[in-house]
């Protein structure tokens, strides 16, 4: 038993029992030893939830990667979204560990994670010709929009009987149209804000 194979069994218990259930006694439970034996691999439950946050984020940014790696366009961002979407719905509950998380600073392993998985989608806005000062917007559209329905689609959200991934590929198709009509040539103005979260 090691730091990485506690942190890889509480992922995986997270997506099981949903995050907001995972405690410390059922990890404890889970990998046949003591609460106390835990306190030697990882500090606390904190400490627990911010490093399964960490390896979510960086699954997901080598899922998105992936994906994209070789594509361009719309083919980019149809891999990138499918790719999310993907990893959100197998690991709800690791990917819910990654919400509403504060980095600690700019070396904390959940920034560096973050960053692996924007870079695909920045890629994915460059093929769109997204003016530099409007990538931070088009980056947080895009993760809003994929984010928020393998979100809901992950916690059983959409209840009609409209197929799932026509209703997804469909709202890829919206972006793709967004995207191409938004001209780098006509930029807002540039807030000098760069955090793309």
């Amino acid at each position: 038993m090691n730091s990485a194979k506690v942190v890889a069994a509480g992922a995986a218990l997270a997506d099981e029992v949903g995050f907001a259930e995972l405690t410390m006694g059922r990890l404890a439970e889970r990998v046949g030893v003591r609460v106390p034996s835990l306190y030697k691999h990882v500090v606390s439950q904190e400490d627990l939830n911010r490093r399964i946050a960490a390896l979510a984020l960086a699954e997901a940014a080598d899922a998105i990667g992936a994906a994209t790696q070789g594509r361009s366009g719309h083919d980019a961002l149809a891999a990138a979204a499918r790719a999310l979407r993907d990893f959100v719905v197998a690991h709800p509950g690791r990917y819910a560990a990654t919400i509403g998380i504060t980095p600690t600073g700019p070396d904390d392993p959940i920034v560096v994670a973050e960053r692996r998985g924007l870079a695909p989608f920045e890629a994915v806005l460059r093929g769109y010709d997204i003016a530099p000062q409007d990538m931070t917007h088009a980056l947080r559209a895009l993760r809003s929009i994929f984010h928020g329905f393998a979100t809901l689609q992950a916690n059983n959200g959409f209840q009609w009987s409209t197929n799932i991934d026509e209703s997804f590929e469909w709202l890829i198709n919206l972006v793709d149209r967004g995207l191409r009509t938004t001209s780098a040539a006509s930029p807002t103005p540039d807030t000098g804000h760069t955090d793309h979260r």
